[in-house]
């Protein structure tokens, strides 16, 4: 047991990525109550945990992300408590926004200071993007908090943090198969900035990722 502990916090972006994963696949059938909503937080707070690790991989983590994260595992699961608490919602997207940010960027040094290709920055990627979808999501939930029905859907102009957060993989990843649109000036903003940062990130990250892959088998 000790030894599968230790391999987990060496390699805390599979961490990251896994408790992301998690949430996803566990909202639909815990969010209906408030027993299944705190768990969803306690994964929420292991995920802010995992990506505080994983930044200490690099120099560049300093007391900014300790400072960010440990507010925003407060406000994760006060937000899971309470999803619709308009200031617990807005605190928790202004602090989750700069520190996911923040995170992408230093989980990004990492994976550009070498030209090797390891398993765990294969991780890395993908855990990097996640994390961008996240911070995006919780940027669209200040968003709706401050402008109200900036968003529309069949089911309203109301959206739930899992749906912005659907909205925001769609918009990341440019499939456009979500039916939530943003109608406001100030979330179609926030909405364009993800879609070239989603371009951006397949056209550098990815690519290089796979440029080097194919140059070590050669």
């Amino acid at each position: 047991m000790k030894r599968r502990l230790d391999q987990l916090v060496a390699h805390p972006s599979a961490m990251l990525l896994a408790a992301q994963l998690i949430q996803v696949l566990a909202w639909p059938f815990l969010e209906p109550s408030v027993v299944g909503r705190t768990f969803l937080g306690v994964i929420g707070m292991l995920a802010v945990g995992s990506a505080v690790l994983a930044v200490r991989r690099t120099p560049l983590v300093s007391r900014v992300v300790l400072w960010l994260g440990a507010p925003a595992m407060v406000l994760t699961l006060l937000e899971a408590v309470f999803p619709d608490t308009d200031p617990i919602v807005l605190a928790s997207g202004l602090l989750h926004v700069p520190f996911y940010l923040y995170v992408s960027y230093a989980m990004l040094r990492y994976l550009f200071h070498d030209d090797e290709v390891t398993t765990d920055e294969y991780i890395a990627t993908a855990a990097a993007f996640t994390v961008v979808a996240w911070a995006f999501a919780y940027a669209l939930s200040a968003v709706q908090v401050v402008w109200p029905d900036s968003f529309s859907s069949p089911a309203g102009s109301d959206q739930a943090w899992f749906e912005l957060l659907y909205l925001s993989f769609s918009t990341l990843t440019s499939v456009g198969l979500s039916d939530i649109v943003a109608v406001g000036s100030h979330a179609r903003s926030v909405v364009m900035l993800e879609m070239m940062v989603g371009v951006f990130y397949i056209a550098m990250v990815v690519s290089r990722m796979v440029g080097m892959t194919m140059m070590r088998r050669r």
